[in-house]
C-alpha cells in the first residue's frame, strides 16, 4: 500500500500541495479502492475456475463489497438468515492498510504534535466511514440487505484505532503518551502485545493440529458443492479468512467455557455436543465423537504460556527506577490482565452468527473467556516478571 501511494504523490510532485486533511482522506479513499479492486479480482479470478461461467464481474463486484461490509462488522440479512460474522482476516488487512495510510501521511508531511496528528486520524476514520456506509447503500437490495447500524461501529472503530496507532508511532506521539503513563508504560505496552501475539500463535496451532487430524474430512467438505474447483477454492479461501476466527474460539476453548457452532454444537473441556454445522473445510477440526479430544486439554496451557511470555517480555524492559521483584510481579499482573481484556475482545469481535435459528450463536463468550485468560495469565506472568526481575 505504501509503494503505492509513494508512486501516486511523485507522480504529480509538490506543484499542487493538498490540505493535510484532504490528503488523509484521498488516502483513505485509496484503501478502500485498493482493497475492493482485490476482493473483485480474487472473486474474478475463481469465476473463471467455474465451468458454467461464475456469476459475471458486476455479481462479483457486489460480493466483494459485502465481504468488505461483512469485515467491519455489518449484518448481511439474505432469505436464508442473517449472517453477522466478520472474517477477521479480512478485518486485519483493512487495519492495516488504514494504519499505512495513516503513517505514509504522516511521514509524506513530517507531521508532528498532538493537533496535527489528530487531524490525520480524524479525517482517515471519517473519510473510511462514510464510504463504506455509502457502499452498504449502494449493496443493499431486497435479495440481500446491509444493516447499516450494525456497520456504523465497525466503519467508525476500526479505521479510527488502526490509523490512530499508525500515525501516533509514526510521529511519536505514541511514545510521548506512553511516557506521561502512570508506570512503565512503554515495559507494559510491549508485554502485553508480546502475550497476546503469543496467545493468538498458538491458537493458531491448536488449529492448523486439528484441522490436520481430519485432514480427508476437510478435503471432503472442500470438494462437497461438486466437481468443480471453483467451489473447492471458494471455500478453501473462505476458510483462510476465518481462521482467526477459528483462533478466537480456540481461546475460549483454553480459557474454559469452550466455543459453540451453532445451537447444537459445543466443544468444551467438559464435554462435546455435536449437531449439524456449515460445510466448511476449517470446521472438519471439530470432534467426530462426543469424547473430549486431547488436544483440548493440551489447550488449556495457553493461557499460561501467554502470561510467561508477557510477564518476561515486560520485565526485560523494566528500568533501575521502576523496583524490584515484588513490584515486577505486580506489574506481571496488570500485563496479564491486559491480554485477558484482548482475548476477550477477540473473541467478542471473532464471534457471530451464520444465520438464524440454530446458527444464530457461533463463537466464544467474551466475558468469560476474557476473565479466565486474564486470572491464568495475570498469575503466570507475575511469576515470570518477578524471576526475571530477581534474575536481573
Amino acid at each position: 500500500m505504501r509503494p503505492l501511494l509513494t508512486r501516486s504523490s511523485d507522480r504529480g510532485g509538490d506543484r499542487v500541495r493538498l490540505p493535510l486533511a484532504m490528503l488523509a482522506l484521498a488516502t483513505s479513499a485509496a484503501v478502500t479502492a485498493v482493497g475492493l479492486l482485490v476482493l473483485t479480482l480474487a472473486l474474478v479470478v475463481l469465476a473463471a475456475l467455474d465451468p458454467s461461467g461464475g456469476l459475471g464481474v458486476g455479481a462479483d463486484t457486489a460480493l466483494a463489497a459485502r465481504l468488505w461490509l461483512l469485515a467491519h462488522g455489518a449484518g448481511l440479512r439474505l432469505p436464508s438468515g442473517t449472517i453477522v460474522l466478520a472474517p477477521l482476516l479480512l478485518t486485519a488487512a483493512i487495519g492495516w492498510g488504514a494504519s499505512s495510510a495513516a503513517r505514509w501521511v504522516v511521514l509524506r508531511r513530517d507531521v508532528s504534535g498532538r493537533r496535527a496528528v489528530g487531524t490525520v486520524v480524524a479525517a482517515i476514520g471519517a473519510g473510511h466511514a462514510v464510504l463504506v456506509l455509502l457502499l452498504a447503500l449502494v449493496v443493499t437490495t431486497p435479495g440481500a440487505s446491509v444493516g447499516l447500524l450494525r456497520a456504523l461501529p465497525g466503519a467508525v472503530l476500526l479505521p479510527l484505532v488502526a490509523a490512530g496507532w499508525g500515525a501516533a508511532r509514526e510521529s511519536g506521539v505514541a511514545g510521548d503518551l506512553l511516557d506521561r503513563a502512570p508506570g512503565p508504560g512503554r515495559a507494559l505496552a510491549r508485554g502485553v502485545l508480546a502475550g497476546v501475539l503469543a496467545l493468538l500463535a498458538l491458537a493458531l496451532v491448536v488449529v492448523a493440529v486439528a484441522v490436520a487430524a481430519d485432514i480427508g474430512g476437510a478435503a471432503a467438505l472442500a470438494t462437497s458443492l461438486g466437481g468443480a474447483s471453483a467451489g473447492a477454492v471458494g471455500l478453501v479461501g473462505l476458510s483462510v479468512l476465518l481462521l482467526p476466527n477459528a483462533a478466537a474460539a480456540v481461546l475460549g476453548l483454553a480459557a474454559g467455557p469452550g466455543f459453540t457452532v451453532g445451537a447444537g454444537t459445543l466443544v468444551s473441556t467438559g464435554g462435546v455436543t455435536l449437531g449439524a454445522v456449515p460445510a466448511l473445510p476449517l470446521l472438519a477440526g471439530l470432534p467426530d465423537t462426543q469424547a473430549v479430544p486431547l488436544l483440548a486439554f493440551v489447550s488449556q496451557v495457553l493461557p499460561l504460556l501467554a502470561g510467561l511470555v508477557a510477564g518476561t517480555a515486560m520485565a526485560r524492559r523494566l528500568a533501575d527506577v521502576d523496583g524490584g521483584a515484588v513490584t515486577a510481579a505486580l506489574w506481571g499482573v496488570v500485563t496479564g490482565v491486559g491480554v485477558g481484556v484482548a482475548a476477550g475482545l477477540l473473541a467478542l469481535v471473532g464471534g457471530g452468527s451464520l444465520g438464524d435459528g440454530g446458527l444464530a450463536d457461533v463463537g466464544a463468550p467474551a466475558l468469560a473467556t476474557g476473565l479466565a485468560t486474564a486470572a491464568q495469565a495475570g498469575l503466570a506472568a507475575a511469576v515470570a516478571a518477578a524471576v526475571v526481575r530477581w534474575r536481573r
